[in-house]
């Protein structure tokens, strides 16, 4: 199978000092919120990716799954938008970078997915671990959107969990980003990070990548009480709202690691 490595790689970040490093764990399956495809056994998706090698590796790689449909490849802005527009996907797996200016097409692809198809989710591609590019994607909302570092997609598995995680209403958020922006935001004066425990702040990432309390209690082997009250004490030391809905709880941690201004 083609390994759709970037050029250059980037290296994983370390984990954080007093954080667990993640990236031995299995793949992340997370569970799935209420969603115009839960019930429904096809994810028909649009791909839009402008390199030959990669685009076929995908193709292939999708092609082993029976629940994913493909409708279209695109290799433009413009075709990816003309396409969606065509075939109303349920999915649109994108690469950051494409024709016609090679920036952030698949960041302004997402935007106005959301405005002209919002029930359709956007998994973004990027070789780039800069956070800044993830919060870009999810400023409009988390809901049906995933920010996924092409270095894994070469793990099949992730890159079919975040398809059908995002297809299903939630979010998946790539590990590596929420690294980055737990390190940045470590490196803050007086930062409240400091008050939680390990197993808090190891919770506190898992929640950021978009996984509910079921998923993070089957990966860190607790129950899903104890999960439950982690996830309580970390938002009252943050100062956090808590929320029952995963998107909403997300998108909360996410501002507050970027230093956002988190309202309620």
């Amino acid at each position: 199978m083609l390994r759709l490595w970037s050029q250059h790689p980037l290296r994983p970040f370390p984990a954080p000092t007093g954080f667990p490093s993640r990236h031995t764990r299995n793949p992340r399956s997370l569970d799935k919120p209420e969603s115009k495809v839960t019930n429904v056994s096809t994810i028909r998706l649009v791909v839009a990716e402008d390199n030959l090698l990669v685009r076929e590796g995908l193709l292939s790689l999708l092609s082993t799954e029976d629940d994913l449909e493909i409708l279209a490849t695109c290799a433009t802005l413009d075709e990816l938008l003309t396409a969606v527009a065509e075939h109303q996907p349920d999915l649109v797996l994108t690469d950051i970078r494409m024709p016609p200016d090679h920036s952030d097409e698949g960041i302004r692809a997402a935007l106005e997915i959301r405005a002209s198809n919002p029930d359709t989710a956007v998994l973004v591609l990027s070789q780039f671990v800069d956070p800044a590019y993830a919060l870009a994607l999810l400023e409009d909302g988390v809901s049906r959107r995933g920010y996924l570092l092409k270095d894994h997609v070469d793990d099949g598995d992730r890159l079919i969990d975040a398809i059908r995680a995002v297809a299903a209403g939630g979010s998946f958020i790539d590990d590596d980003v929420v690294d980055a922006l737990v390190r940045g935001r470590s490196r803050v004066a007086d930062n409240p990070l400091g008050a939680l425990s390990e197993r808090e702040r190891e919770v506190l990432s898992e929640i950021a990548t978009g996984a509910t309390n079921a998923a993070i209690a089957e990966r860190l082997v607790l129950s899903a009480n104890s999960i439950e009250k982690h996830s309580n004490a970390i938002f009252n030391k943050l100062g956090l709202a808590q929320d029952s809905s995963v998107n909403r709880r997300v998108a909360a941690v996410l501002m507050f690691l970027s230093g956002q201004e988190v309202n309620g």
